[in-house]
């Protein structure tokens, strides 16, 4: 399948922010302290892990959005290569995945502005109502208008997260770092568990591929410069962390506005209210984004309703998708707000079906790419990443399975009900009559 060039999409730069946004967001405000907090400074091999894993995984999804440029981003890839029933099951799990760790991701932001302005839950939660209605508004305004902000936000960030850490390492100490592992090695396994969640977004990007203005290109060399730019910040923070802050890292709820505070004083609190709404602000820009047009895409192809197919076409603004996962990104706020519940459910069901969803990528991948290039290669080594990473993930991939189990249940309605079409998938693939893209 090939990519087409527009004038008025994504550029190189704009998808980077994206990508970016998605993957650094909420991870460099709240991670370094929850992987602290569960293994100490051997957190760090964790975050190092992590990272190389990313690498062949960014390189996967990057090559099928090239190749395969179109707004059901993973479910369109694993449509291809699996067929329509295995592809409603991945969208429906990346799409209710961005609902379910809505309100975790807010509240990661929601968590610096109640440090720095008190008020308790409440101030916290009102927060993250207001960011969830401002990532709306974005996203309402269409894809350039998100590539816009995106960018700006991105530039401020990246500029920010530096220079904090370049104030913060003078007062390192390299004896925080004993004793390195307080809770035993096998403590590093269930702190990887919670830093999947810094590392989730890799596949955002892909259901806007369609968006950019040279999918082939743009793509691939917007996904390389976010490797750089997330591996090198995620480890220099988290690094940072522990080298400053000692056992305290896993304590405080914001380590940023400590590591500030260590390194100029004055109002940190606020300053870092500030970096960790824009982070959190940019992710759940790319989240929403995605996951708006995977909707009218899944719409599109029968998995969901035709009424979330509107905004599938590229350039077009998918409204109606996007109304929804806002709306059930505020009933999820209101569901934790009302429990009383923590982050890290959230966080850990979210990054159970983000698993699930780079196991049916790269498996769909590793039989679509040409065989024997370096993008097959990575996709095979993506592949047993995913598979480790879900042993690791444990019982909350059960929430994924649950999702998974309606989407193949709702498509059996539709199919005995008559209302599936048969023609399905990408509108320049060729669908058969069981859902396979020939």
């Amino acid at each position: 399948m090939s990519s087409t060039a527009t004038k008025t999409g994504m550029s190189t730069a704009q998808g980077a922010a994206v990508s970016i946004g998605a993957v650094l967001g909420t991870g460099v405000v709240g991670l370094p302290a929850l992987g602290a907090k569960i293994a100490g400074p051997a957190s760090l091999i964790a975050w190092g892990v992590l990272i190389l894993l990313s690498i062949p995984l960014a390189s996967t999804f990057a090559a099928l959005g090239a190749r395969y440029p179109d707004a059901g981003g993973v479910s369109t890839y694993v449509r291809q290569a699996f067929g329509a029933r295995t592809a409603a099951a991945v969208g429906w799990c990346f799409y209710f995945a961005v609902a379910t760790g809505a309100p975790a991701a807010a509240l990661f932001g929601g968590a610096y502005v109640e440090s720095a302005f008190g008020g308790g839950r409440r101030t916290a939660l009102l927060t993250s109502a207001v960011v969830i209605a401002i990532v709306a508004a974005t996203n309402a305004g269409g894809v350039r208008v998100s590539g816009r902000v995106q960018l700006i936000l991105a530039a401020v960030l990246v500029t920010l997260l530096v220079v904090t850490t370049v104030l913060a390492l003078p007062h390192a100490h390299v004896a925080n770092l004993h004793p390195f592992a307080p809770h035993g090695w096998s403590a590093i396994a269930p702190a990887a568990a919670v830093l999947v969640w810094g590392f989730a977004g890799w596949e955002a990007v892909t259901s806007l591929a369609a968006d950019f203005r040279r999918p082939d290109r743009d793509l691939p060399r917007s996904t390389a410069i976010a490797i750089i730019v997330v591996g090198v910040l995620y480890l220099a923070i988290a690094a940072t962390s522990i080298l400053v802050l000692g056992p305290k890292t896993g304590t405080t709820q914001a380590p940023l506005s400590e590591l500030l505070a260590i390194s100029v004083g004055g109002p940190v609190k606020v300053i870092t209210a500030i970096i960790a709404l824009l982070l959190t602000i940019g992710a759940m820009n790319a989240y929403f984004a995605g996951a708006s047009k995977l909707g009218a895409a899944l719409g599109r192809d029968g998995a969901f309703p035709q009424w979330f197919a509107k905004g599938s076409e590229v350039g077009d603004v998918p409204r109606r998708s996007l109304a929804v996962v806002t709306a059930l990104s505020a009933l999820a706020l209101a569901i934790v707000a009302i429990g009383g519940i923590s982050s890290r459910p959230s966080v850990l069901l979210t990054t159970g079906s983000f698993v699930l969803v780079y196991l049916l990528g790269t498996a769909a991948a590793v039989k679509l790419l040409p065989r024997r290039t370096w993008a097959w290669r990575a996709a095979i080594f993506a592949l047993a990443s995913s598979v480790v990473l879900m042993a690791i993930t444990g019982v909350y991939v059960l929430w994924a399975l649950v999702v998974a189990g309606a989407a193949l249940l709702y498509n059996r309605r539709r199919r005995r009900a008559g209302t599936t079409p048969i023609e399905v998938g990408p509108p320049d693939a060729i669908v058969t009559v069981d859902g396979r893209v020939a």
